[in-house]
């Protein structure tokens, strides 16, 4: 029986992720294990200078900015900046844009700071188990690794006035001293390599003329710098072909950009042109037409912004162009973040894989916040985001507001469909109601489909509970990848999918059909999809939300069609303001269901989480209908 269920389950991720997945994945892990794949990865090789100093300076090569002595962002010495400036050189570091740990100013960059555990340096990064229970999640080793720090303190170097270099370069070469070629964790992920190029070379720019930017310094960071994207490209199909998100949009920039801005090194024309072509082919693959994103998740599809951002400047200070497809789906991407934006703070819902991560932070907002990123796209555009106040952001980028620009929101319109990848939205004045109800012909990595997410005058009413951690215990990660953590149905503790290892799902729910229209008087939702295949066969969720025109309240009809007798149909609501929503509940004979209510937990960041309220409609028939009102 185990057998004709893993044989079930392999045929299940064949059809869902397809052949050249599957076959891509046996090979691969053939050569992991045998040590061939080991073999296109050279430890420790020896030290040539591929770029000298001299050589990078006289370069025509044009970056955002050329220098900091040449830099025109407007003066903001705030205290905010100052305080984290002071924080990040004081050793306690601020993990996934949230919380601070003291991590020390001798900071060990091969220890997990969240459980302590010290990974070997010199072991080939091949053979380094990135998903270990007593190593914890290897993100805590990752995140100052990718030196995503490096914004603020330049930030804090231009806006007061004080010169940072010795400090910025200093930290460069302990991570490299530390770090032997494809050796170690920091070797183990081509996203965190890319990110950390992308990241010393803009430190490079600024500080080009520092002395503390000695020949020697730069020796050390062109040959590291060399030898990282060396491996980005030896590995880039894993990506491109067993992940394909993000990561692989991340890297094939890296490549592209790392080709472009260091034309000397070896190579260099090679992942330049490879970088690129595949930097295209995955924004058409990545980004549907509607602009919604692969990954179903707001976060990520922000850190695509920032890429993208990057990608359009930087080709095109250089005289050079993306095809068309990359501009429009440019365009459709800042639409749709723009439409699930909460005006009076710049929030989304944290609906999807929510880790953390805000790649280039050049700003003094929340990390919630998404309208710094968005405006310097619509900048970069000559699109009009509708945002009131000017972010730093796009002035790092060499941009500048423009006139006439074409607007991204359409006047006076309230529903917007984004039917590629299942959303639908509904703008008030007052507020945003958010479903989702889409297919999947891509991965999914949380089961939340049909989930409702409502927020009303700034406050996020019914939440997503977020993401928390990708590596902790089953229990935590059933409910923060799980339905339960969602503002939609269970049967029973099933999810609406099966959940297989890690990042894998089985028997993907999918859309049959959705709507939103409008009347006279209300809003009106309406989606249908198949889901909890594994519990039983025929089983369809039908979500029907109206929202009335005139007042906060919302009409939610759930029906479980084909429901398996003796599984009770539980309605879940989660919010952290319980106390303003006013309840009522009936199952399909007309009888007043009460509320069961339950402590719960979300993670606004990654890593913490906060309290929160569950309110659980349960029955034993096959159909809820709740009214929720704001007081």
């Amino acid at each position: 029986m185990n057998q004709w269920n893993t044989l079930k389950r392999s045929v299940d991720v064949a059809r869902n992720m397809g052949w050249r997945y599957m076959a891509f994945r046996s090979v691969y892990e053939l050569q992991l294990k045998s040590g061939r794949l080991r073999k296109n990865f050279p430890e420790a090789p020896p030290f040539v200078q591929y770029l000298s100093l001299d050589q990078w300076k006289s370069s025509s090569v044009r970056f955002f900015f050329r220098s900091r002595e040449e830099m025109t962002v407007p003066k903001m010495p705030l205290p905010s900046l100052k305080e984290r400036y002071q924080q990040i050189r004081q050793g306690r570091f601020p993990f996934f844009n949230g919380p601070l740990l003291d991590i020390g100013q001798q900071h060990n960059w091969m220890q997990n700071p969240d459980t302590g555990f010290v990974y070997d340096a010199s072991r080939h990064w091949t053979t380094i188990n990135d998903y270990s229970r007593e190593a914890g999640d290897i993100k805590y080793v990752w995140e100052k690794a990718r030196f995503a720090y490096l914004y603020d303190v330049i930030r804090y170097d231009y806006h007061y006035g004080e010169d940072c270099s010795e400090w910025v370069f200093a930290e460069i070469l302990s991570w490299i001293n530390a770090n032997q070629v494809n050796c170690g964790p920091h070797y183990k992920c081509s996203q965190e390599i890319s990110l950390r190029v992308l990241n010393w070379t803009f430190a490079l720019f600024y500080y080009r003329n520092a002395p503390a930017l000695t020949a020697e310094v730069f020796d050390k960071i062109q040959y590291a710098i060399y030898w990282q994207l060396h491996h980005v490209f030896e590995n880039i199909h894993f990506s491109r072909i067993a992940v394909r998100n993000n990561h692989a949009i991340t890297e094939t920039l890296a490549l592209y950009l790392g080709g472009l801005l260091y034309p000397e090194l070896p190579d260099a024309a090679k992942w330049k042109a490879s970088g690129k072509y595949w930097f295209e082919q995955e924004i058409a693959y990545q980004v549907y037409a509607d602009g919604t994103f692969l990954q179903f998740s707001m976060n990520y599809h922000r850190v695509v912004v920032q890429l993208l951002t990057w990608a359009l400047r930087l080709a095109e200070l250089n005289g050079e162009q993306w095809n068309g497809m990359v501009l429009e789906q440019s365009r459709q991407s800042l639409a749709f973040l723009r439409t699930s934006m909460n005006d009076s703070n710049g929030w989304l819902p944290n609906y999807g894989a929510n880790d953390g991560a805000l790649f280039f932070r050049l700003n003094e907002c929340h990390y919630r916040d998404y309208r710094p990123q968005l405006q310097a796209l619509a900048a970069l555009l000559d699109m009009d985001p509708a945002l009131p106040e000017l972010c730093e952001d796009m002035y790092w980028y060499g941009l500048r507001p423009g006139n006439r620009l074409t607007p991204v929101l359409q006047p006076f319109r309230s529903c917007y469909q984004f039917t590629a990848g299942g959303y639908y939205i509904c703008r008030e004045e007052d507020g945003l109601t958010f479903l989702r109800c889409g297919n999947h012909k891509d991965r999914p990595s949380q089961a939340d489909n049909l989930h409702l997410d409502i927020w009303y005058k700034g406050v996020n009413i019914l939440m997503d509970a977020g993401s928390y951690k990708y590596n902790t215990d089953e229990a935590t990660l059933k409910y923060f990848m799980g339905t339960a953590s969602h503002n939609t149905v269970m049967l029973g503790d099933y999810d609406q999918m099966e959940k297989g290892p890690r990042f894998i799902w089985y028997n993907w729910t999918q859309c049959e059909n959705a709507s939103l229209r409008e009347t006279g008087t209300e809003y009106i939702w309406e989606g249908v999809i198949t889901a909890f295949r594994h519990v039983a066969k025929g089983i369809r969720h039908f979500r029907r939300v109206r929202k009335m025109k005139d007042r906060p309240l919302w009409i939610i009809e759930d029906h479980i069609l084909n429901k398996p007798a003796g599984l009770p149909m539980l309605q879940l609501w989660h919010t952290t303001v319980p106390e303003r929503l006013k309840w009522s509940a009936y199952d399909r004979g007309g009888e007043q269901l009460q509320p069961q209510r339950r402590e719960g937990k979300h993670a606004v960041l990654y890593g913490v989480t906060e309290a929160s309220t569950e309110i659980v409609f349960a029955t034993d028939s096959d159909k809820i209908t709740t009214e929720i009102t704001v007081i």
